[in-house]
């Protein structure tokens, strides 16, 4: 069973992944508008990641006999100065969302709570991938801005597979 701190700890959680995927679809749609369609279509695989990301938080609590409560998603930014901006947005929110994670992991600590500290760790190890993604997206966009390969870049971003169903 959860604890009171716990529960609300994780019900933020979902709350910052909900508003981590529609961040993501409001990139999406930028870039949709610039015609950029592989960043568009990345940006998009990304926000269903985050919302499964939502949901796996959300069926644990509900299986540690927790009550989800979803509140109000904030409304995310829906203009950039270039796509390049875009993505080291991507990467700040990845850092941000990272130190979430890690505090969660600390309360379940603090809490004696081992079976949410083993949850989390899915999430520790998902957040090094989430980040060098980014950082690895970023610094190709700064290379291809500074080459004047930003059409080649998108077109690899078009490439990219959603990653299986986390279970």
């Amino acid at each position: 069973m959860l604890s009171q701190k716990m529960e609300t700890a994780l019900n933020q959680q979902v709350n910052a992944e909900l508003y981590s995927s529609y961040l993501y679809l409001s990139m999406s749609a930028f870039f949709s508008g610039l015609n950029l369609g592989g960043s568009a279509h990345w940006m998009r695989l990304q926000a269903q990641e985050e919302l499964n990301h939502a949901l796996k938080i959300y069926d644990f609590v509900n299986e540690r006999g927790g009550r989800v409560e979803l509140s109000g998603i904030e409304a995310p930014l829906h203009q950039w100065d270039s796509p390049t901006a875009v993505f080291e947005e991507v990467l700040r929110h990845e850092q941000k969302v990272t130190g979430l994670i890690n505090d969660l992991v600390d309360l379940a600590i603090a809490e004696k709570d081992h079976a949410t500290n083993n949850f989390l760790q899915w999430f520790v190890a998902e957040q090094v991938e989430e980040e060098a993604s980014a950082n690895e997206v970023l610094q190709k966009m700064q290379l291809a801005v500074r080459e004047g390969g930003l059409f080649i870049l998108d077109q690899e971003l078009a490439k990219r597979v959603p990653p299986p169903t986390a279970q």
